[in-house]
């Protein structure tokens, strides 16, 4: 299943909004994204109409399967590559900035050896 990078951050910040409050609706993504309104509903009118999302009749966002698999996956790899390079000595926000450029092009083999590496590490 290939997305485009600008859908799956979509349904990153949906699943991050969900955990952070527990609803999410369109302006809560425009407002932690910084985009304008309008670029928010066709972006959430895209990702119904392809199955990622439903919303209920008050305008509140649900990832269904498909889309809270995709999110999920968005998600891990930003949380690990953004904890492995601030442990490696990069600036958080740097650190933050990279993992969410990686995090939609490395491939699973990669990222999967990477998250094996960080895993077995010794604690310091």
């Amino acid at each position: 299943m290939k997305i485009q990078e600008s859908a799956e951050n979509y349904l990153e910040t949906i699943l991050i909004l969900h955990l952070r409050s527990g609803a999410v609706r369109s302006i809560d993504i425009a407002n932690e994204l910084e985009f304008s309104k309008p670029s928010v509903s066709v972006a959430m009118k895209n990702l119904r109409e392809n199955g990622y999302i439903e919303m209920d009749t008050s305008g509140y966002i649900t990832l269904l399967d498909k889309g809270r698999e995709i999110a999920e996956k968005i998600y891990e790899r930003h949380r690990l590559l953004s904890n492995w390079l601030t442990a490696l000595g990069v600036d958080p926000r740097i650190a933050s900035e990279d993992a969410c450029r990686i995090e939609h092009v490395i491939s699973a083999e990669s990222f999967e050896a990477i998250k094996a590496h960080v895993q077995t590490r010794p604690e310091k």
